[in-house]
């Protein structure tokens, strides 16, 4: 859904880190919840990273991320 995220992710980048609260302007709020995401380029991994989200439309991202998004997960479980 998100040009940039899909731009950086087709070119072998991962999700680094997300920061909450990182733009609350109100353009911020409105187009990202107030989010920002960092990439990272791992120039040994890029050819796979790029595979994955491809192939498998799998997002490659490090394990904090991937613990954030177990939590979250768990939050709104019902």
């Amino acid at each position: 859904m998100d040009p940039v995220a899909r731009f950086r992710l087709t070119n072998g980048a991962r999700v680094h880190a997300i920061h909450s609260d990182a733009d609350l302007s109100a353009k911020g709020i409105q187009q990202s919840a107030g989010l920002m995401v960092n990439y990272l380029y791992d120039l040994p991994h890029l050819a796979d990273n790029h595979e994955e989200f491809a192939t498998y439309n799998n997002v490659v991202a490090s394990q904090d991320v991937q613990n954030l998004a177990s939590e979250a997960i768990k939050q709104f479980q019902f």
